[in-house]
């Protein structure tokens, strides 16, 4: 049964209101608008408040204030109950929040009207409410699977660009093994030689002087070489740290590209996320691109670095593999005049048609043979930047090239 709470200060009022509607709900009765606010915080909770707008102390208007106050109490709709005809007094009660005025003395027929219909409207809105509720729940949950989802697709994607450059990223480790290996060999032939110097000097076989053992040395050094030795050993230790230092360095960039823990902001240099892409992917332009940078002064930026090198990783990669023969890659920062940074990065390549520019942030659409591309790797790439509140736009030329920019705000998306 909907309870209904009745509140004002004159008894008889609350008796004849109480005595007509008893009948047909369950009744609370309030003399004062304090007592009104407790039991409309109370269980039972009201579903409809009558109240009087002339009581001493606290009147209807401020109970009402106060009860549109509290989360708890501000859905209860309030019908004032009133003597007061005049249009200001139910214009402020309306602008409060009151949902109906009934004028004393009340005559039953039309309060309970206008009480079942304050009623049903509650119903549906409580219904309203509880759908939002559930609704907005879903899309929560809605968002959060399709995070996961993207971010399981761009771990993805991340492992396909990694295994598409296996073979150039193999080669890159492969040939500073090579020759640090070598090195080795040598400067393991070098130590026996040196050793043998020590070994002169710390034998005598048969007590010989010093000068005996002096002019050995002389000669094992003469046939060594040794001034070339001494000399060649000073390249092969600091060929073989830069060796590798190379490794360490792919390995470094390698791990930071395909980490799957990306997902946090954190603030971050452009620069040193171009160089690791770059590093990277060196092994699919080297060989016939030449590669520019023309870095600008940029501030460090608020961004999920891991993912932005995915989208560096993406337009490097494309614009080598739109250069047939020799060309040029062009990689450029700069400050723009919104509070942001764009990267570019421009390529001699053979352009994309008119006709295709609309298409190629699409998913799965991809110009590219089999095996060279997902089809995706723009297309993520548009995602990201609009995540971190920026935009991709592209410029191109067929057969002279094209040119994507990437801008970003410094700040990063509010609340991203």
């Amino acid at each position: 049964m909907k309870v209904i709470l009745i509140v004002d200060d004159n008894s008889t009022n609350l008796r004849t209101l109480g005595e007509m509607l008893r009948p047909f709900y369950r009744i609370r009765l309030a003399d004062s608008g304090a007592e009104a606010l407790r039991i409309a915080g109370s269980r039972p909770q009201p579903d409809l408040i009558l109240l009087d707008v002339m009581m001493p102390g606290m009147d209807g208007y401020e109970v009402l204030r106060q009860l549109q106050a509290d989360e708890a109490t501000r859905y209860i709709p309030v019908i004032f109950v009133t003597a007061l005809h005049d249009e200001d007094s139910e214009l402020r009660g309306f602008e409060l929040g009151a949902a109906d005025f009934l004028h004393k003395p009340v005559r039953s027929a039309i309060a309970l009207s206008r009480i079942r219909a304050q009623l049903d409207a509650k119903e549906v809105r409580d219904s309203l409410r509880v759908t939002n509720r559930t609704m907005v729940s879903q899309m929560e949950e809605g968002a959060r699977q399709l995070e996961v989802a993207q971010m399981q697709l761009l771990q993805s994607e991340k492992m396909a660009s990694i295994g598409q450059l296996s073979a150039g990223i193999a080669h890159e480790i492969n040939n500073p093994i090579g020759f640090v290996a070598s090195n080795l060999s040598a400067l393991a032939r070098y130590l026996q030689d040196l050793l043998a110097v020590a070994t002169l000097c710390a034998e005598n076989p048969g007590g010989r002087d010093a000068e005996a053992i002096l002019a050995d040395v002389r000669a094992h050094l003469r046939r060594i070489d040794f001034d070339f030795l001494r000399e060649d050993v000073s390249g092969l230790v600091a060929e073989t740290r830069d060796g590798v230092d190379r490794v360490r360095q792919i390995v470094a960039d390698l791990k930071g590209f395909s980490h799957s823990g990306d997902s946090e902001w954190v603030w971050a240099d452009v620069h040193a996320g171009l160089d690791s892409t770059l590093n990277i992917a060196r092994n699919e332009f080297k060989y016939h691109c030449k590669l520019v940078k023309e870095y600008g002064e940029l501030p460090h930026i608020r961004c999920i670095p891991s993912q932005l090198n995915q989208v560096f990783m993406n337009l490097v990669v494309n614009a080598a593999q739109a250069i047939e023969g020799e060309g040029q890659i062009t990689v450029r920062t700069e400050c723009t005049s919104d509070n942001g940074v764009q990267i570019s990065v421009t390529d001699t390549g053979s352009g994309i048609e008119p006709d295709k520019l609309s298409q190629i942030f699409e998913p799965f659409y991809t110009t590219k043979p089999v095996g060279k591309g997902t089809g995706l790797g723009l297309s993520l790439s548009w995602g990201i930047v609009q995540r971190h509140g920026g935009s991709i736009k592209v410029l191109s030329e067929p057969g002279k090239g094209t040119t994507f920019n990437v801008r970003l705000p410094i700040d990063g998306p509010t609340g991203g």
